[in-house]
């Protein structure tokens, strides 16, 4: 990098390595069926996504806890096709959608070999906004955990992602500074704005190409990571 040495690579987890949706379609599959739930998977999932995004937007915020989260963006979707649930039923998705989630072990093409290339040349470390139960459990199933030297999470930290107190807290479990740092993640405000606020670097993940930010380095496709790393 440019004007930097850096020695510290962070990652964050779901959306960047750990290949959330598709991970999260497999799992609404399989509890839709354990609780025969006769709703089209495809017209829940088309929904279900954007709401989900602005339900994290809201947590990450602290407009709203955990509990209110997992069971507000089901409630939603369901409510906007249409689709009626008891409320007692989606209490049972929401907890086995969790109970289920860590199973599945997708992660974004190319990933491996990413954390295989870097691994020798930097210490690798996670900042995940993820719920602390779940996410050490997504690194184990999808065997990533082993090429990182720390695990930040937001419930250990005691805020979320862009708090720069996230940030710090990472770096310093890390034992790092800020100018030898540099994040990467999907979130351009959660990840990118986050760390650049506190000193890191940072690479925005845009893989789903939903809006430009000129002035930011970033890259599609993990492996084009190499070209700054």
């Amino acid at each position: 990098m440019k004007n930097r040495t850096i020695k510290h690579v962070f990652f964050d987890l779901d959306h960047t390595l750990w290949d959330f949706d598709k991970n999260s379609a497999l799992t609404f599959d399989k509890i839709f069926k354990m609780h025969q739930v006769g709703v089209n998977l495809d017209a829940f999932l088309e929904v279900y996504e954007p709401v989900n995004l602005q339900y994290w937007k809201r947590y990450r915020d602290d407009e709203i806890d955990k509990i209110e989260l997992r069971y507000g963006r089901l409630r939603d979707t369901f409510d906007a096709i249409n689709f009626t649930v008891e409320d007692a039923l989606i209490q049972h998705l929401s907890t086995d959608y969790i109970e289920h989630l860590s199973s599945f072990k997708h992660l974004f093409e190319g990933t491996i070999e990413l954390l295989q290339y870097l691994q020798p040349k930097y210490q690798l470390h996670i900042i995940t906004n993820g719920f602390e139960e779940a996410q050490l459990k997504k690194m184990n199933s999808s065997a990533i955990t082993p090429f990182f030297k720390t695990i930040t999470n937001a419930e250990l930290a005691g805020v979320k992602k862009p708090n720069p107190i996230i940030f710090d807290y990472a770096l310093k479990i890390a034992n790092a500074q800020p100018e030898e740092s540099i994040m990467i993640g999907d979130n351009y405000e959660a990840d990118v704005l986050g760390a650049l606020n506190v000193g890191y670097d940072a690479i925005f993940f845009n893989y789903r190409n939903d809006h430009t930010e000129p002035h930011i380095k970033q890259v599609k496709h993990l492996s084009q990571l190499k070209s700054y790393l």
